[in-house]
Parts: structure tokens; C-alpha cells; sequence
């Protein structure tokens, strides 16, 4: 049977040959804690730069620095054993393999959006344009192991963001994650995020709680993604997704709470979509909020936490 893909992320963390970026440290701004109890019977997370710290707070396609992506993409031509059907043109291997991402990024991008002003490009189609043209070359991969082509790319996505930023569970996730969910409260994401997101975040989880279960704490029906959705925050195609989500669970927006570290991306469309706020403002990397938005009705949150297990203070 081929590995799913929390199978493989879990086979990468047991391997000691492959080095990772670390996951970045943790610089909690000067705030203070600002927590009320609400009326809410769900919540709803962000992921990166709230439940998972990422460098700068949010998935990355290349990394700052040209040497770290080579590196990354030297590391997937050597683990998936790509050279031998990829064009012997002068220079590193990676010069070539990044020529192939870019120009598979760039065309998705440009591609028609269906009216979405803020669409997504999901991972693993960058992938598979470029997996379909290696195999022309009579390019091959394991299938007993990693499946098929989609399942395929799905874990070639995952290897190679792993390997340019270092993510891992902010302080206290798995405590506040656990604590809602003994209390029987509804969670779920509503996040910018790729198709292996669920499964990076167990990974991270469970480095706090080996015993995570990440299927139990977010049902399926509860998890909007922005690559599923074909479209990123702010778009309001991501927030009512969630409204309706919440709607099939018998929830009214009110009783929704959604936590996130941006005041432009998370809090104002969560606002404008009827739900209660929270804005996570523990990390400098990821905490985007000005102090005009602050007091702005528009994107001021309901409650403010410094550190994620406060979020069981608002819901009592």
C-alpha cells in the first residue's frame, strides 16, 4: 500500500539523513492579553503564523535567500532521483530544476483566476507540470510508495517547502487545541494553505502530543483550505466557505470564533463574515497589525492573546 501522505511526513521525521531547517524561534511582540468570554460554540484557526510559526509567518513558494532554495531543490533531485531525465545543460542540477519551477509557477499564476482577486496556486500542480516533463525523458518514481501522480506530487510538494522553511507548533498549541476539544467545542481551520497542511500541522502537533489526533479535533467539513478553494485570504470565497461549513453544523456565525495573527487577512473578512475575533499576537514574525487598525470597528478583535491557551478563558 502506498504511504498516505501523514505517513510520509512521519517516515521523513524518522530518517537522520535528511537535514531540515529548524523551526524558527519564537519572538513574542510587547502586548498584553486582552480576553473576554463569548458566546461561541466553535473555533476556527489559522495555521501558519498562529497554530504552526513558519519564517515570516506565512507559506513561501521560493525562499528569500537563492541559496536555500538550490539547496532544497538539489536535495529533491537527489531524493527522487531526477537527473538522469533532466536535460545536461551547463551548471548545477538545481539551476535547471528551478528554471522548470519557475516557469510552471509563473504560468499557474497567470492563469485565468475565474474572477478571484485573490487566487491560489496549489503546490503540487507546480509539481506535476514538472513531473510530466521529466517523464518524457522516461522519468520514473516509486509507486508502491508514494502512489500515484497526484499522490506523488501531493508528497514531492510537501518535501520540498519542508526543506526551505522550518516549521513547528507555536507554544501551547496541542494544550489549547485538547483543552476546546475536552470541553466539546467545535474546531476547524480556515486557512491559507496547501494540500499537505493537515498534515504538516500533525506532524508539528505532535511533537507537543504524540498522541494528537488531528481527525478527531478537525473534521473534514470543518477544514477550509485556501488550495482547495482555489483562493487565499482575503477572499471573501474563503470566508463564506466557513460560513457555510458552520452553517451544515447548526452554527450562526456568532457563535464562531476565528483566531488568526492578521488584522487585514484574518480579522477584518472574519468581521465582515459575522464572526466573533480573536487575534493572535505572540510572534513578531507573524503578527501583522497596525496600531490605527487596532481601533479601526472594521478589523479591531474581539480579544487579543498573547499565548494560545488563553483562548480557553473566552470560551468559558
Amino acid at each position: 500500500m502506498p504511504l498516505t501522505l501523514e505517513q510520509y511526513a512521519e517516515r521523513l521525521d524518522a530518517r537522520d539523513d535528511l537535514p531540515w531547517p529548524a523551526a524558527p524561534d519564537v519572538r513574542p511582540p510587547k502586548a498584553r492579553p486582552a480576553v473576554q468570554e463569548l458566546p461561541v460554540r466553535c473555533v476556527l484557526w489559522t495555521v501558519y503564523g498562529t497554530l504552526v510559526a513558519v519564517p515570516t509567518g506565512e507559506l513561501q513558494f521560493e525562499h528569500a535567500h537563492d541559496f536555500v532554495t538550490d539547496a532544497a531543490l538539489e536535495k529533491v533531485i537527489k531524493e527522487f532521483k531526477m537527473w538522469n531525465s533532466m536535460s545536461r545543460k551547463p551548471g548545477a542540477p538545481s539551476a535547471y530544476l528551478k528554471e522548470l519551477f519557475r516557469r510552471a509557477l509563473t504560468g499557474l499564476r497567470l492563469a485565468g483566476s475565474g474572477g478571484e482577486k485573490f487566487p491560489e496556486v496549489r503546490a503540487e500542480r507546480v509539481w506535476d507540470d514538472i513531473v510530466k516533463k521529466l517523464q518524457q525523458k522516461d522519468y520514473t518514481f516509486d509507486a508502491g510508495t508514494y502512489g500515484s501522480v497526484d499522490e506523488f506530487v501531493q508528497k514531492l510538494a510537501y518535501f520540498y517547502h519542508a526543506s526551505i522553511q522550518g516549521a513547528g507548533a507555536y507554544p501551547g498549541a496541542a494544550d489549547a487545541l485538547n483543552g476546546l476539544a475536552r470541553r466539546g467545542v467545535l474546531q476547524g481551520l480556515l486557512a491559507d494553505g496547501q494540500s499537505f497542511t493537515a498534515a504538516q500541522l500533525r506532524r508539528c502537533l505532535r511533537r507537543q502530543d504524540p498522541g494528537f489526533d488531528t481527525d478527531a479535533v478537525f473534521p473534514a467539513g470543518l477544514r477550509v483550505v485556501s488550495a482547495e478553494r482555489k483562493a487565499r485570504k482575503p477572499s471573501e470565497t474563503l470566508f463564506r466557505a466557513a460560513a457555510d461549513a458552520a452553517k451544515a453544523r447548526g452554527l450562526a456565525p456568532g457563535e464562531v470564533l476565528h483566531v488568526g495573527s492578521s488584522l487585514t487577512r484574518d480579522i477584518g473578512p472574519a468581521k465582515k463574515a459575522g464572526f466573533r475575533t480573536a487575534l493572535f499576537a505572540g510572534d513578531k514574525d507573524s503578527l501583522a497589525a497596525a496600531p490605527d487598525g487596532l481601533k479601526d470597528p472594521a478589523t479591531r478583535p474581539d480579544v487579543l492573546l498573547t499565548e494560545l491557551p488563553q483562548v480557553l478563558a473566552v470560551i468559558g
